[in-house]
């Protein structure tokens, strides 16, 4: 059999649609370089003014000449956008305008330093988010960027020169370019022109070459640039050959692939992929095609393959695990090599003999025979006496589950029965249709119990169909030549028929299984998204790990008391052990795996693994089993990563939530206690100081001042201890508001008593101002506590007296519906602003004019509204529709029996 992939060589649907994507406007180009002063600008200037004289439009955004005569040369001709101001800190800024130039709408725009971080205010806070804008609105953009700046090498370039870069740009904007430029040159040179003063001025270039500009610093940092820009040239090459269909591979690049079959010889194989790589200076991954369906191979050969992948991801490698959809598997293998451009295969020499050799080829051998242009190389076995049964579980073919007497039994009665049919029903069907019964329970055997047995059917039938249907009956003996080449040929297309039921229903029970897991993973997503406390989060993920993998679960979150504790564990455990707990901390401090069957601390009880997010690691969890061996095989793995990685997520965003309800409530306070002390600092002081003035003069010129004048102070000192009066019982309601010790003794009581009492008691505040009192005529008694609500109608006559100066004030009350009674009070000031009618009840908020500042504390129209809803009415504000003026309406329930009102 040969290897046709003529039908898999179709584009790929992902680079197909990256393809169309970089045929749309607003290209993106990058010139890169390995530190400041390489040249970047100047390149790009100097391609400017190419593109520029070749008839595009070509715009300058921003460009950082940094005072250098040459660049700034080359800016001549080209037209600069002018620059936005903005203010920060109390220094100027100068920004690029994106909104003009968007306005501006050039072919080509220039953006330099793609990394810069723009001023406060700016509609976004990094540049390489208005270079993403910019590309949104179909214009090219060519930006500057060094090596340094790139968010995923920042750790390793802080390592190098041991200085942290804050101003970052993400990968995804490298990956996002539709072309990179690197600007490179020898770090001799760039010394050289640091030390010219083309850099930076002479005692910021000393500094820099003791320190940044080093000859290692610059020799590792253009290494990392050329290496970058090596990967996004090799990615754009991949995507080319699966947008065109390109079978490959291309050997532009070296790329290395082991093939993972065989326990008993994996690691060595992984460690030979490992060393090749590292001669090749190329990525590498190691492969393993997963059988469907509980293929026979032992339990030595399962761990044998999950710890060699787990071996090539900590020695850099990809770890990859493909499921075979093909009956000859080498097909996927060679499959996912030419897809990732893999110009290297390793595989192990096969163990089986020669005489199984001769009966089937060893995937070895057809791997050789398919490869193409894609190397094979053999590495011999390093396991000396081995046991070929083991080393042979896993061959070029897909196999059977192991078949156990019941199955062989279930084969033989499914013959059996279809026997009985076909002797209990020849007179009507015949002898020729005898053999579709046999065939039917091969295949119920095939789909139920897999081949081994649907090969005892197959056996089993041949022998009934010739022994009791093909003449002469009741002998093994065949007449009739036309009956032999009848029974081979059943035989044939029983063997065909068995084989590939068999195969389907393993394929079916694989794909049963994903579709299982995947489901559960489905259902776990969405009960995490509905959680809202953190326990919830926690037994949830708990509950699904152990009905999931069939293991005992603990998970550990840190806490004030100590590094870790537990959060929750299925089933219910509330105390590890000393080993158990030092791996935990292990895990959760180095974010890696610890614990059994991992490289660390492998004496625990439990494997640990950690759960994190973007952030970090924000918990652990624990599983064990009682099973001997390893806990998780590669699908199983891959599982309790998903599910780690749901909680992990779901786990954050519980605790971000409390983060952020945290900020609220202290942002609240913060807000609350200015505005305290803002308001006592005026309303607590400025009645201090005029009762301290008034009672100083009386005491010390008590001799000079007449009648008229003491009397003044006296009634000075008075209006203001009202005042310092009122302002302390405000604070004082607010505080039984607050804590919920109000309690409202509500009865009926008349409108009229109630306003005429509130008006009493303001009358000082209102002063000369005229109040119109409109009472409607039968109005219900209503229930309220009239202390309560003496105090609620005192404050909105207050609000009133202050800002309507010498107009009318009017206080209206009128039936409402389902028997309430609505109280207005009508002023003829400014009103409220339509803004501040939403915040006119929050506490400390005060109305401000441009003009004028109202005095007051803020307090009387929430401390209004407070009381107004404890007994069980409403309050709301608004603004006059007949003249200016604000008007406030207070709904109150009243009494089912009315009574006449004066």
């Amino acid at each position: 059999m040969t290897f046709d992939d003529s039908a898999d060589r179709r584009p790929s649907p992902d680079a197909l649609l990256e393809t169309a994507r970089r045929e749309t406007p607003g290209r993106l180009k990058i010139f890169l370089g390995a530190a400041p002063g390489v040249g970047k600008t100047f390149e790009m200037l100097s391609e400017a003014q190419a593109a520029r004289g070749a008839g595009r439009d070509v715009v300058v955004g921003v460009v950082e000449t940094h005072g250098r005569a040459e660049t700034e040369g080359l800016l001549e001709g080209l037209e600069v956008l002018p620059r936005r101001a903005s203010a920060f800190g109390g220094r100027a800024f100068d920004e690029m305008d994106l909104d003009a130039l968007i306005a501006r709408r050039p072919e080509l725009a220039l953006v330099d330093e793609l990394a810069h971080t723009n001023a406060e205010g700016s509609r976004h806070a990094k540049r390489w988010s208005d270079v993403e804008e910019l590309l949104s609105e179909g214009i090219d953009v060519w930006t500057t960027l060094n090596i340094q700046h790139v968010e995923s090498l920042n750790d390793i370039v802080a390592q190098i020169t041991r200085i942290r870069v804050r101003e970052t740009v993400p990968d995804r904007i490298i990956d996002r370019a539709d072309d990179i430029e690197l600007i490179d040159i020898t770090p001799d040179d760039l010394i050289r022109r640091l030390k010219d003063g083309k850099i930076y001025l002479p005692k910021t270039a000393e500094r820099a070459t003791a320190h940044y500009f080093s000859q290692g610093n610059l020799t590792a940092l253009r290494e990392l640039a050329l290496r970058r820009t090596a990967q996004r040239v090799d990615a754009q090459l991949v995507n080319h050959m699966r947008a065109n269909a390109i079978a490959g591979p291309w050997a532009a690049g070296e790329r290395v692939m082991v093939c993972v079959e065989d326990g008993a010889q994996a690691a060595n194989l992984v460690r030979a992929a490992k060393r090749m790589a590292d001669r090749l200076q190329a990525p590498w991954l190691a492969v393993h095609v997963e059988l469907p369906g509980g293929v026979r191979s032992s339990e030595e050969n399962k761990d044998g393959v999950a710890q060699a992948l787990r071996l090539a991801e900590r020695l850099g490698g990809e770890a990859v695990i493909i499921p075979a959809v093909r009956r000859e598997f080498v097909d996927d293998i060679l499959a996912l090599a030419r897809e990732r451009n893999v110009t290297q295969i390793i595989i192990g020499k096969s163990p089986r003999p020669q005489w199984m050799r001769w009966l089937q080829n060893s995937l070895t051998a057809e791997l050789i025979d398919r490869s193409g242009g894609i190397s094979v190389h053999i590495v011999a076995g390093a396991v000396a006496g081995a046991a070929p049964a083991a080393a042979a579980a896993t061959r070029g073919r897909i196999v059977n589950e192991p078949t156990s007497f019941a199955a062989i039994g279930a084969a033989l009665a499914a013959s059996a029965v279809a026997l009985g049919l076909g002797l209990a029903l020849l007179p009507w069907i015949g002898v020729e249709t005898v053999d579709l019964l046999f065939l039917t329970a091969i295949v119920v055997v095939a789909v139920r119990f897999g081949l081994w047995p649907s090969l005892v059917a197959v056996a089993a039938g041949s022998l009934c169909y010739n022994f009791f249907f093909l003449p002469p009956t009741g002998t093994f003996t065949i007449a009739d030549p036309t009956n032999v080449a009848a029974l081979m040929l059943f035989t044939v297309v029983a063997l065909v028929v068995s084989n590939l039921a068999a195969l389907v229903s393993r394929q079916a029970s694989a794909a049963r299984r994903r579709a299982k897991n995947t489901e559960a993973l489905y259902s776990f997503s969405r009960k995490l998204a509905g959680v809202t406390t953190l326990d919830d989060a926690l037994w949830a993920t708990a509950y699904q790990i152990a009905s999931m993998l069939n293991l005992r679960v603990v998970l550990l979150l840190p806490s004030a008391a100590g590094p870790l504790e537990i959060g929750a564990s299925y089933p219910p455990e509330d105390v590890l052990d000393a080993a158990d707990l030092a791996a935990a901390k292990w895990t959760f401090e180095s974010n890696t795996p610890a614990g059994r069957g991992a490289d660390t601390l492998p004496g625990a009880k439990r494997l640990f693994l950690p759960l994190r997010t973007a952030r970090g690691p924000v918990g652990v969890v624990g599983v064990d089993r009682d099973t001997v061996g390893d806990l998780l095989n590669p699908e199983q793995k891959r599982l309790m990563d998903a599910l780690a990685d749901q909680a992990a997520i779901a786990i954050e965003r519980v605790n971000l939530v409390a983060d952020i309800a945290i900020a609220e409530r202290a942002a609240e306070t913060d807000r609350l206690r200015q505005a305290l002390l803002t308001s006592i600092s005026h309303d607590l002081r400025t009645p201090l100081a005029a009762i301290m003035g008034a009672s100083s003069t009386l005491r010390d010129f008590r001799s000079a001042l007449d009648e008229t004048a003491t009397d003044e102070l006296l009634l000075t000192i008075r209006d203001e201890s009202e005042r310092l009066n009122r302002f302390i019982a405000n604070l004082l309601d607010m505080t039984r508001l607050e804590s919920g010790a109000l309690e409202p003794n509500i009865g009926p009581h008349d409108v009229s008593d109630l306003v005429g009492a509130a008006l009493k008691r303001a009358s000082q505040v209102l002063g000369d101002r005229h109040v119109d009192v409109e009472l409607a005529a039968e109005l219900p008694m209503v229930k309220v506590d009239a202390v309560l609500f003496d105090h609620a109608l005192f404050n909105l006559l207050d609000n009133a007296a202050k800002y309507a100066d010498a107009s009318t004030i009017t206080i209206r009350a009128e039936p409402g519906r389902r028997g309430a009674v609505v109280i207005e009070v009508l002023d003829e000031g400014p009103g409220i602003p339509p803004g501040d009618l939403d915040r006119v009840f929050d506490k400390f908020y005060r109305v401000t004019k441009a003009d004028s500042v109202r005095a007051g504390t803020g307090l009387g129209l929430a401390i209004c509204k407070g009381f107004i809803e404890a007994m069980g009415g409403s309050i709301t504000a608004g603004n006059r529709r007949d003249r200016n003026g604000a008007v406030f309406a207070i709904s109150l329930p009243g009494e089912i029996t009315t009574g006449a009102l004066q």
